[in-house]
C-alpha cells in the first residue's frame, strides 16, 4: 500500500517568484475601435498598477487550466466552469498540512472582502476520509466565509501540476491561470486585494470572449 500523503504533495514552500509587467493595448484612428481600445487600456492599466503580490508568479498570457470537478457539502458535483464569470482563488490544501492551517484564516478574511459574484475563494481539500475532519479543521481555525469543498481523489493537485501543499492558483473570469502561488501566503494582504480587485475590474472592461470550444 503507498503511504499517504504522498510525497509529491507534502507541504512545501517556494521562495522566489517572478512577475512580468502587462501589456498596454494601443491606439487606432477609428472612434468605435477606439472605445474599445480605451476600455481595455484602462482596464489593463489599473490591473498593471496593482502589483502582484510578493511569490504570487504571473503568468505573461493567461494559460489554459484542465477542466476539474470536486464535490460540494452538499454531495454535488461543481466545476470550474461553474465559476465562470468571476475570478476564482483555487486553494488545494489538506487538514495534515500545517502550512494550510497557517493560511486558512487569511483566505477567509479574503473571502470576506469580496462579493462571490466578483472573487470565489475555493479553498479544495484533498483529505481522504471525507467532509468531517474537513468542517472540523475549518472551524478550529474559525473559518466563517468559506464554502467547504472537497476531492478524495487528489486528482486536482496532481492535474494541476502541483507539487506541495498548500498550492494556490489564480484564475480569470474565463477559466484560464493568470498565476500560481505554492506554499502559504498572507492571501488578505493589502497588495492581494488590490491585485485582484484590479483583475475584476479588467474584466469588467475587456471585450466577451468567445467561449473555449
Amino acid at each position: 500500500m503507498k503511504p499517504w500523503p504522498p510525497a509529491d504533495l507534502m507541504p512545501a514552500r517556494v521562495k522566489r517568484s517572478s512577475r512580468r509587467p502587462l501589456a498596454k493595448s494601443g491606439g487606432t484612428p477609428w472612434v468605435r475601435v477606439l472605445t474599445v481600445a480605451l476600455g481595455l487600456a484602462l482596464g489593463l492599466s489599473a490591473a498593471g498598477a496593482a502589483e502582484a503580490p510578493a511569490r504570487l508568479i504571473v503568468h505573461e498570457t493567461p494559460r489554459p487550466i484542465p477542466e476539474l470537478s470536486f464535490e460540494d457539502e452538499g454531495g454535488r458535483q461543481v466545476s470550474l466552469a461553474d465559476l465562470r464569470g468571476r475570478i476564482v482563488v483555487l486553494n488545494i490544501w489538506a487538514t495534515w498540512c500545517s502550512p494550510c492551517r497557517e493560511e486558512m484564516p487569511a483566505l477567509d478574511r479574503l473571502q470576506a472582502q469580496f462579493d462571490r459574484k466578483d472573487v470565489e475563494v475555493v479553498a479544495l481539500s484533498i483529505d481522504r476520509k471525507g467532509f468531517d475532519p474537513v468542517r472540523k479543521f475549518l472551524t478550529s481555525v474559525g473559518v466563517r466565509h468559506l464554502a467547504p469543498y472537497i476531492d478524495e481523489s487528489g486528482g486536482a493537485a496532481r492535474n494541476l501540476g502541483l507539487v506541495g501543499l498548500p498550492g494556490t492558483l489564480v484564475i480569470d473570469q474565463d477559466g484560464r491561470e493568470i498565476g500560481r502561488l505554492l506554499g502559504a501566503a498572507e492571501w488578505d494582504s493589502p497588495e492581494t486585494v488590490e491585485f485582484l480587485k484590479a483583475r475584476v475590474e479588467q474584466g469588467k472592461t475587456a471585450p466577451a470572449r468567445e467561449p473555449a470550444l
